[in-house]
Protein backbone atom coordinates (compact mmCIF):
# COMPACT_ATOMS: atom_id res chain seq x y z
CA UNK A 1 0.00 0.00 0.00
CA UNK A 2 1.43 3.14 -0.94
CA UNK A 3 1.95 6.32 1.23
CA UNK A 4 -1.07 7.98 -0.56
CA UNK A 5 -3.45 5.44 -0.17
CA UNK A 6 -2.02 4.56 3.17
CA UNK A 7 -2.99 8.12 4.63
CA UNK A 8 -6.40 8.25 2.64
CA UNK A 9 -7.18 5.02 4.22
CA UNK A 10 -6.56 6.52 7.72
CA UNK A 11 -8.65 9.90 7.11
CA UNK A 12 -11.41 7.63 5.60
CA UNK A 13 -11.50 5.95 9.06
CA UNK A 14 -12.07 8.96 11.08
CA UNK A 15 -15.22 9.49 10.05
CA UNK A 16 -16.60 6.84 8.32
CA UNK A 17 -17.36 8.93 5.07
CA UNK A 18 -15.00 9.78 2.54
CA UNK A 19 -13.29 12.96 3.36
CA UNK A 20 -11.23 13.49 0.33
CA UNK A 21 -10.63 10.67 -2.30
CA UNK A 22 -7.79 9.81 -4.90
CA UNK A 23 -8.98 11.23 -8.29
CA UNK A 24 -8.72 7.67 -9.48
CA UNK A 25 -10.57 5.88 -6.63
CA UNK A 26 -12.76 3.58 -8.36
CA UNK A 27 -15.62 5.73 -6.45
CA UNK A 28 -15.40 7.96 -9.01
CA UNK A 29 -17.88 6.55 -11.85
CA UNK A 30 -17.85 7.51 -15.97
CA UNK A 31 -21.50 9.15 -14.68
CA UNK A 32 -19.16 11.60 -12.08
CA UNK A 33 -17.30 11.70 -15.09
CA UNK A 34 -19.68 12.79 -17.52
CA UNK A 35 -21.08 15.36 -15.38
CA UNK A 36 -18.08 16.68 -14.11
CA UNK A 37 -17.38 17.65 -17.88
CA UNK A 38 -21.04 19.04 -17.96
CA UNK A 39 -20.10 21.37 -14.73
CA UNK A 40 -17.00 22.61 -16.69
CA UNK A 41 -18.88 23.63 -19.74
CA UNK A 42 -21.15 25.85 -17.31
CA UNK A 43 -18.34 27.29 -16.02
CA UNK A 44 -16.94 28.01 -18.94
CA UNK A 45 -20.33 29.81 -19.44
CA UNK A 46 -20.17 31.86 -16.45
CA UNK A 47 -16.55 32.85 -17.62
CA UNK A 48 -17.95 34.16 -20.75
CA UNK A 49 -20.57 36.59 -18.88
CA UNK A 50 -18.05 37.78 -16.19
CA UNK A 51 -19.13 35.17 -13.31
CA UNK A 52 -16.21 33.44 -11.25
CA UNK A 53 -16.21 30.16 -13.38
CA UNK A 54 -18.06 27.59 -11.14
CA UNK A 55 -20.18 25.11 -12.65
CA UNK A 56 -22.43 22.46 -10.57
CA UNK A 57 -24.55 19.38 -11.51
CA UNK A 58 -26.98 17.77 -9.13
CA UNK A 59 -28.14 14.11 -10.14
CA UNK A 60 -29.30 10.66 -9.02
CA UNK A 61 -27.87 7.96 -11.28
CA UNK A 62 -27.14 9.51 -14.67
CA UNK A 63 -30.33 11.59 -14.67
CA UNK A 64 -29.85 15.33 -14.45
CA UNK A 65 -31.92 16.81 -11.88
CA UNK A 66 -30.70 20.57 -11.84
CA UNK A 67 -27.07 22.40 -13.13
CA UNK A 68 -26.22 25.85 -12.70
CA UNK A 69 -23.35 28.10 -12.92
CA UNK A 70 -22.18 31.27 -10.57
CA UNK A 71 -24.70 34.03 -11.29
CA UNK A 72 -23.73 36.81 -8.32
CA UNK A 73 -22.77 39.21 -10.82
CA UNK A 74 -26.08 39.32 -12.98
CA UNK A 75 -28.37 38.50 -10.24
CA UNK A 76 -26.63 40.87 -7.28
CA UNK A 77 -27.65 37.37 -4.96
CA UNK A 78 -24.62 37.04 -2.23
CA UNK A 79 -25.69 33.51 -2.59
CA UNK A 80 -25.73 32.88 -6.52
CA UNK A 81 -23.07 30.11 -6.08
CA UNK A 82 -23.67 27.24 -8.62
CA UNK A 83 -24.22 24.84 -5.66
CA UNK A 84 -26.65 26.61 -4.40
CA UNK A 85 -28.98 27.77 -7.57
CA UNK A 86 -28.55 23.78 -8.80
CA UNK A 87 -29.41 22.70 -4.96
CA UNK A 88 -32.42 24.78 -5.06
CA UNK A 89 -33.96 23.69 -8.42
CA UNK A 90 -32.96 19.94 -8.06
CA UNK A 91 -35.34 20.35 -4.48
CA UNK A 92 -37.88 21.87 -6.49
CA UNK A 93 -38.00 19.26 -9.24
CA UNK A 94 -37.55 16.63 -6.19
CA UNK A 95 -40.44 17.21 -4.83
CA UNK A 96 -38.41 18.17 -1.62
CA UNK A 97 -35.57 19.12 0.30
CA UNK A 98 -34.08 15.75 1.11
CA UNK A 99 -31.40 15.05 -1.61
CA UNK A 100 -29.83 11.95 -0.09
CA UNK A 101 -29.76 9.78 -3.10
CA UNK A 102 -28.33 12.92 -5.26
CA UNK A 103 -24.54 13.63 -5.92
CA UNK A 104 -23.51 16.80 -6.60
CA UNK A 105 -20.54 17.59 -9.61
CA UNK A 106 -18.76 20.63 -8.85
CA UNK A 107 -15.86 22.45 -10.50
CA UNK A 108 -14.70 24.04 -7.01
CA UNK A 109 -14.36 22.71 -3.58
CA UNK A 110 -17.57 24.39 -2.45
CA UNK A 111 -17.50 27.41 0.25
CA UNK A 112 -18.72 26.92 4.02
CA UNK A 113 -22.45 28.19 2.89
CA UNK A 114 -22.63 25.99 -0.21
CA UNK A 115 -21.06 22.77 2.18
CA UNK A 116 -24.01 23.67 4.65
CA UNK A 117 -26.56 23.38 1.99
CA UNK A 118 -25.31 20.42 0.95
CA UNK A 119 -25.34 18.64 4.37
CA UNK A 120 -28.81 20.46 5.51
CA UNK A 121 -29.74 19.07 1.73
CA UNK A 122 -28.57 15.52 2.66
CA UNK A 123 -26.75 15.31 -0.64
CA UNK A 124 -25.40 11.76 -0.55
CA UNK A 125 -22.07 12.33 -2.67
CA UNK A 126 -19.85 15.77 -3.51
CA UNK A 127 -17.38 15.22 -6.31
CA UNK A 128 -15.79 18.29 -6.51
CA UNK A 129 -12.52 19.45 -9.01
CA UNK A 130 -9.86 21.86 -7.32
CA UNK A 131 -9.13 22.84 -4.14
CA UNK A 132 -9.86 26.25 -2.66
CA UNK A 133 -7.14 27.11 -0.46
CA UNK A 134 -8.75 30.42 0.46
CA UNK A 135 -12.41 29.56 1.03
CA UNK A 136 -12.51 25.63 0.44
CA UNK A 137 -14.78 23.91 3.28
CA UNK A 138 -14.51 19.89 2.48
CA UNK A 139 -10.87 19.75 3.07
CA UNK A 140 -8.88 23.32 2.40
CA UNK A 141 -9.92 24.84 5.16
CA UNK A 142 -13.20 22.95 6.87
CA UNK A 143 -14.32 19.61 6.59
CA UNK A 144 -17.91 20.76 6.78
CA UNK A 145 -19.17 17.78 4.32
CA UNK A 146 -17.67 15.20 7.01
CA UNK A 147 -18.01 16.74 10.24
CA UNK A 148 -19.19 14.15 12.67
CA UNK A 149 -20.63 16.63 14.89
CA UNK A 150 -23.40 17.45 12.38
CA UNK A 151 -26.47 15.16 11.64
CA UNK A 152 -25.42 14.23 8.48
CA UNK A 153 -22.35 13.69 6.27
CA UNK A 154 -21.55 12.82 2.93
CA UNK A 155 -19.22 11.36 1.10
CA UNK A 156 -16.76 13.66 -0.54
CA UNK A 157 -14.30 13.37 -3.80
CA UNK A 158 -12.24 15.39 -4.45
CA UNK A 159 -9.43 16.09 -7.46
CA UNK A 160 -11.61 15.06 -10.19
CA UNK A 161 -10.62 16.81 -13.07
CA UNK A 162 -8.63 19.09 -11.13
CA UNK A 163 -6.23 20.24 -13.64
CA UNK A 164 -8.88 21.18 -15.98
CA UNK A 165 -11.05 22.94 -13.38
CA UNK A 166 -8.25 24.97 -11.72
CA UNK A 167 -6.77 26.09 -15.06
CA UNK A 168 -10.41 28.09 -15.71
CA UNK A 169 -9.60 29.37 -12.62
CA UNK A 170 -6.41 30.49 -12.96
CA UNK A 171 -6.98 31.85 -16.83
CA UNK A 172 -10.10 33.48 -15.74
CA UNK A 173 -8.17 35.45 -12.50
CA UNK A 174 -5.65 36.36 -15.00
CA UNK A 175 -7.60 37.76 -17.13
CA UNK A 176 -9.76 40.08 -14.57
CA UNK A 177 -6.25 41.14 -13.45
CA UNK A 178 -4.70 42.04 -16.74
CA UNK A 179 -8.40 44.21 -17.55
CA UNK A 180 -7.62 46.01 -14.15
CA UNK A 181 -4.50 46.69 -14.65
CA UNK A 182 -4.98 47.98 -17.91
CA UNK A 183 -8.10 50.24 -16.96
CA UNK A 184 -5.60 51.93 -14.24
CA UNK A 185 -2.89 52.85 -16.98
CA UNK A 186 -5.38 54.17 -18.90
CA UNK A 187 -6.88 55.99 -15.86
CA UNK A 188 -3.21 57.55 -15.37
CA UNK A 189 -2.81 58.57 -18.84
CA UNK A 190 -5.95 60.28 -18.81
CA UNK A 191 -4.72 62.11 -15.56
CA UNK A 192 -1.22 63.19 -16.51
Amino acid sequence: MSVRHALFAWLTSLSGKRRVSLPEDENVTAVDRQMMERALTLAQEAADRGEVPVGAVVYRDDVVLAEASNNRESSGDPTGHAEIVALREAGLKNGGWRLQDCSVAVTLEPCPMCAGAMVNARVGRLIYGAADPKGGACESLYEITCDPRLNHRLETIGGVMEERCGALLRTFFKERRALKKAARSKIQEQTS
